[in-house]
């Protein structure tokens, strides 16, 4: 999504809408499995040498269940406002405002970084049921209550028991309390 700050600058304020695919997000570390093509729609404003960008972006991602590890929809929709500037005194001076030594203004970068912004720590899926949870992997398996009650019991019985290498131990002690 690239914009001429001359067009911009002479037509402000400025109103543009478009789809841009961003789903080179789904390639980047990070829980995105999917995401569609994106609606970007949104406002420039000039004032001296800095443009406003405000700006809406709606999309649907398609993000892990916390729970079952199932692939949940997320809709999102971002508001955005990001200053630019071609003064680089004022860029120097403002950390929020970003510098611009080019003519042409890729707003792209600006967006996946909101988008990214906006991906939540935890999603859970309504249909999450017990036929569709990922039931192991590489080193685990996942149990039920009463399967893991019967293990649990297993494994108080094993450190009850003696081991008969050290039975004659327990004579031992039988003797001295005499």
């Amino acid at each position: 999504m690239k914009f001429s700050l001359q067009k911009i600058k002479r037509e402000a304020p400025y109103d543009f809408e478009d789809t841009v695919n961003v789903d080179e997000l789904e390639r980047m570390e990070n829980d995105i499995r999917s995401i569609t093509d994106v609606k970007v729609k949104g406002e420039t404003t000039v004032q001296g040498e800095t443009y406003t960008f405000r700006y809406t972006v709606k999309g649907t991602m398609t993000l892990p269940c916390a729970r079952t590890l199932v692939d949940v929809p997320y809709d999102f929709e971002v508001q955005a406002v990001d200053q630019f500037t071609t003064s680089e005194y004022t860029a120097q001076n403002d950390e929020d405002i970003h510098f611009i030594d080019q003519e042409m203004l890729d707003l792209l970068p600006y967006i996946k970084e909101n988008i990214l912004l906006e991906v939540p720590l935890r999603v859970y899926s309504d249909e999450a049921t017990i036929d569709n949870i990922v039931s192991e992997g590489s080193g685990w398996d996942l149990l039920q209550e009463d399967e893991h009650l019967d293990l649990k019991a297993k494994h108080e019985e094993e450190k009850k028991k003696v081991d008969p290498r050290l039975s004659s131990l327990k004579k031992f002690f039988d003797e001295k309390d005499d």
